[in-house]
């Protein structure tokens, strides 16, 4: 067993709480977060294979790794296997934990072009793909994905998982819904468990973990290797630690305290602003501020002071003000 192979066991020991890919949202920055948090794993944002290969500076972004933003799996998508087995092997040289293939997302101008959720229309091409990115690679390669296209009565999940393993596909993160459904309706965790009890590599559920008890109960349920957390990690990324403190000492903790939600408002504003610089900074954290802010005095008022507020200094200055009161 390589050096690789190893830490790749050990990621999956720990039974551990991932952050999902989600564009525009799982980059560098808030990865850092979330592990400060207890995320055991971090996803990329999802990496476009043409762009990868064509030097794309977002995607190169997306694609690029510091020293200190381990463990992170790098993740991308495509409809070609031939440019999605080029584009791993760039992705292998950022010296990622594994390289994931996106078979799961659902948005129509991904899905509707053959990449991400597109593959499960024909699960046998997508076994192909999968086998020839694994071909390509030295690292571990896995598979996000979905538990169908459409609204078919036998989804193909327990076959298409038995069948990836069967190609050298290392771990599998389900989510519980169909393509279709996008992210409506309620996720169906049982056929994370119907796909664990074929195959021998982990299988991460995910789909719906919102809380402590959500992963807890996801675990109990299906004897998964682990939990990915996605939207609810937007808005309150202290989910990370409240799952380990449940799922390692079998605790519940308090909600974070108004004075860490300030901080974590602070402390994501300055990071990116230093990151990406002051303008486009303050507009990405935007999305995160509401939920952070969420249950102080005054909240929905702040949100849209900090929403209409363009300078670091502004918003530095809105959230003293919030400070002086939550101290």
């Amino acid at each position: 067993m390589n050096a690789a192979d190893a830490r790749f066991q050990e990621l999956f020991a720990a039974r551990p709480v991932i952050l999902a890919p989600m564009e525009d949202v799982s980059d560098a920055v808030f990865r850092r977060l979330c592990r400060k948090y207890g995320a055991g794993l971090c996803v990329t944002e999802f990496v476009n294979c043409e762009g990868l290969l064509r030097g794309c500076r977002n995607a190169k972004r997306k694609a690029t790794l510091t020293p200190d933003d381990q463990p992170t799996a790098i993740q991308i998508y495509g409809s070609d296997p031939d440019r999605l087995a080029e584009a791993a092997r760039i992705a292998e040289e950022a010296q990622p934990s594994f390289v994931d293939i996106n078979c799961g997302c659902w948005v129509p101008k991904v899905a509707g072009r053959g990449a991400g959720a597109g593959w499960l229309r024909n699960p046998s091409a997508m076994v192909e793909m999968a086998k020839m990115v694994v071909t390509a690679l030295s690292l571990p390669v896995t598979v996000k994905t979905r538990i169908g296209y459409g609204p078919e009565s036998d989804m193909p999940i327990v076959d298409l998982a038995r069948r990836l393993e069967d190609v050298g596909v290392r771990a599998l993160t389900i989510h519980c819904r169909t393509a279709a459904m996008g992210h409506s309706g309620a996720a169906d965790w049982t056929w994370a468990q119907k796909a664990r009890e074929v195959v021998s590599i982990p299988v991460i559920v995910n789909g719906d973990i919102k809380t402590a008890d959500d992963a807890e109960n996801a675990m109990k349920l299906t004897g998964c290797a682990g939990v990915m957390v996605g939207r609810r990690a937007i808005d309150h990324p202290w989910v990370f630690r409240e799952c380990r403190a449940r799922l390692d000492r079998g605790e519940t903790i308090a909600d974070p305290t108004p004075a860490e939600r300030v901080a974590m408002c602070r402390e994501h504003l300055l990071a990116n602003v230093e990151v990406r610089g002051e303008k486009y900074g303050v507009q990405v954290t935007r999305r995160h501020i509401g939920g952070y802010l969420r249950g102080l005095p005054g909240a929905a008022m702040l949100r849209q002071q900090m929403n209409l507020e363009p300078t670091l200094e502004g918003c530095l200055a809105i959230l003293d003000g919030v400070r002086a009161v939550a101290a």
